[in-house]
């Protein structure tokens, strides 16, 4: 049977392309229908709704927003999810709660079909080109069915035992993504303000021990003032969200991603939202210009 894809955004439509390439037999559905286009040049079969890839596919992977995205294409909550679900795996790779993804493991298995998470670290560029990091989760035989498939998006597979485990690793990957590339964003704009060459910093910052490939990107993108969207700021300020979320109901103090989500909401209040989290520089910009301003008001 084939395999299905729900979930052509950002990062959906690059990951299930790269399924499509591998040869994979391929179901697809997107609420937005031309963002299937790729994939039906690819050769998948786009369906007209998500029930229509169940019908086809054993394994379906999800690639949606958030929960209630989730939920709503499942039909979570009606007689259509057990119908749907049951006898299938389902493949959670969104970003979300770890209490969601345990809710819906287990109205999965209790409908009858299997359940498995595997969300991934990194942004459009590596889902482009396959070079994601999954950390999978749940019952041992729907990871082992779930694995192979994984491969042509994901250059890594990290297993994490049962779920909601891999949302945990996954949360806490982001909260180090997110602090780092905030404190990025200010340094740079430090810099700048202060007259730093920024092409020789750049230099200095690849050259140091500091260096990976995420601080080379967002450094070249702040640089240049490039906001072109590789991970969205509305996207990182919700990851941000489930991770203060997680932190608080666990009595864990988690002071720079507390100053982190009040940057990261103050650029979407900048209608920023659709732009990438290096814009997050923009709302240190706004409050640097606040700084300013009380101090030529004081003297």
């Amino acid at each position: 049977m084939e395999s299905g894809f729900l979930g052509l955004g950002v990062m959906g439509q690059p990951m299930a392309l790269n399924l499509a390439r591998a040869g994979t037999p391929l179901a697809v559905w997107n609420r937005t229908a031309g963002r299937a286009d790729p994939l039906r040049a690819a050769g998948a079969s786009v369906l007209p709704d998500a029930a229509a890839v169940f019908e086809r596919a054993e394994v379906v992977f999800l690639m949606l927003a958030n929960g209630n995205a989730a939920d709503a294409v499942l039909r979570r909550g009606t007689p259509d999810f057990a119908a749907m679900v049951a006898d299938r795996v389902v493949v959670h790779m969104g970003t979300t709660s770890p209490e969601y993804s345990r809710g819906l493991e287990a109205d999965v298995r209790a409908a009858g079909g299997a359940y498995a998470e595997a969300p991934v670290s990194g942004s459009r560029k590596p889902a482009e080109a396959g070079q994601l990091v999954a950390m999978l989760a749940g019952e041992v035989d729907a990871t082992k069915r779930v694995r192979p498939l994984l491969a042509p998006m994901c250059h890594e597979v990290v297993h994490c035992g049962a779920a909601p485990n891999g949302m945990l690793m996954k949360l806490s990957v982001n909260l180090f993504l997110i602090t780092m590339v905030t404190g990025l964003a200010e340094a740079l704009h430090f810099a700048d303000r202060q007259g730093v060459d920024l092409p020789a910093l750049l230099g200095v910052l690849d050259a140091g021990p500091m260096a990976s490939a995420v601080s080379r990107l967002k450094a070249r993108k702040l640089a240049d003032r490039d906001f072109e969207v590789q991970a969205a700021v509305s996207d990182v300020l919700y990851n941000n969200e489930l991770i203060a979320a997680a932190a608080r109901s666990a009595g864990i103090a988690s002071p720079l991603l507390d100053v982190c989500l009040e940057l990261f909401g103050e650029t979407e209040g900048l209608g920023l939202g659709a732009t990438d989290m290096a814009a997050v520089v923009r709302a240190i910009e706004q409050r640097t210009g606040q700084s300013r301003s009380t101090a030529s008001f004081a003297s």
